[in-house]
């Protein structure tokens, strides 16, 4: 880490501690849980601009509309993720953070018009514990004014909100983790998957759609935000000839940048196509078509779990247990440490892939 960014994370640890100290008021925690039992709104606050972070967010939407009686469920987010979120079934109501000033605290453009607008019970910080986001602590404490507040249990965020929850001890999941900020509001929560509106594809694509539905087969994604966590090129190209070999047709897609990687990926790979460019409504109907995804850990990872899509998930360097979806009919290779030994993961990719063809033509076959 540069001295920069290590003098810029104290400054932000810095800065939670005194709001911390500004907004205390023991009055408003000693009457949190009294206030929870009477809630009938709640505001789920996620500021960054990941894709797979703002679908992170849909079990907690699903989990909080299961309450008896159901609860008004809205959610503030990065402006980029409103296309995430628009539209979803679960969610009443969807607001993007104004950033504009937002060291003048309360008085900030985008905070004041929230604080005006909004009248919730409860406001949940959807951090984490691993690497807590002042930021978003310090965002959801300036929106929730009287409202109870909850958010993770973790230095140096846990003095903002006026119910710190504790990490679960027992599991990893990332899903499993942020329904437990919910548990203080609504107990134990089951765990969940993400979950999509019905995508809204533009109609010069609606014929691919029906022909990719006809037959099967599989969406390649071998891109991803950041390269570190990306499968070589080669490797899928080893997945797309198993799959071609197993009866499904493969179709790599591909996101802004990406068009060189995919093309690489379909030149070796005989059978292999070039899907069309997408946007992500066009991505979900794809992938949801074809009914077999193969691709990285990034956001259509999550996109195509949310979908209801059989997902092989290709991990390097993330933990599968935290970040993946472990059961059937989703599946989570980590190679990690096959990567560090230097073994071929072209085989061992391609073996994954044939293995999970398979299983998804018995599953067919059994419906049949």
């Amino acid at each position: 880490m540069s001295p920069l960014k290590r003098l810029e994370g104290w400054a932000k640890r810095a800065l939670a501690l005194l709001a911390a100290a500004l907004f205390f008021r023991p009055s408003r925690r000693s009457r949190a849980p009294a206030r929870l039992a009477v809630a009938s709104s709640v505001l789920l606050v996620r500021v960054d601009d990941r894709v797979g972070e703002a679908l992170l967010l849909t079990p907690l939407l699903s989990a909080l509309k299961a309450r008896t009686p159901p609860l008004r469920v809205e959610a503030l987010v990065h402006a980029r993720c409103t296309r995430v979120l628009e539209g979803h079934p679960a969610l009443d109501g969807l607001w993007t953070l104004d950033r504009r000033a937002l060291f003048l605290g309360p008085l900030a453009p985008g905070i004041r018009a929230l604080r005006r607008s909004g009248r919730w019970d409860v406001v949940v910080d959807c951090g984490n514990w691993q690497v807590p986001s002042v930021t978003s602590a310090l965002v959801s404490r300036l929106v929730a004014g009287p409202a109870v507040l909850l958010g993770p249990d973790v230095w140096p965020t846990r003095l903002l909100p006026d119910i710190a929850v504790p990490q679960r001890p027992d599991t990893p999941s990332e899903v499993a983790q942020r329904l437990h900020l919910l548990s203080p509001l609504v107990g134990a929560v089951p765990t969940g998957l993400p979950s999509f509106r019905a995508p809204r594809p533009p109609e010069a694509l609606r014929p691919l759609l029906a022909e990719v539905a006809a037959r099967p087969h599989a969406v390649l994604l071998p891109g991803g935000r950041l390269g570190w966590r990306r499968i070589p090129p080669e490797v899928f190209a080893a997945a797309a000839r198993a799959l071609s070999a197993s009866g499904r047709h493969p179709l790599v897609a591909w996101g802004p940048g990406e068009e060189t990687l995919a093309r690489a990926v379909v030149e070796a790979a005989p059978g292999a196509l070039l899907a069309p460019a997408t946007d992500l409504d066009a991505l979900a109907a794809l992938l949801a078509a074809a009914g077999c995804t193969v691709c990285n850990n990034s956001g259509p990872l999550h996109l195509s779990v949310a979908v209801g899509a059989p997902t092989l998930g290709l991990f390097l360097q993330m933990d599968p247990a935290r970040w993946g979806y472990p059961t059937a009919p989703h599946r989570m290779v980590d190679l990690t440490l096959a990567a560090e030994r230097g073994d071929p993961l072209e085989s061992l990719v391609a073996e994954a892939a044939a293995a999970f063809a398979r299983t998804l033509a018995l599953g067919r076959a059994a419906e049949r």
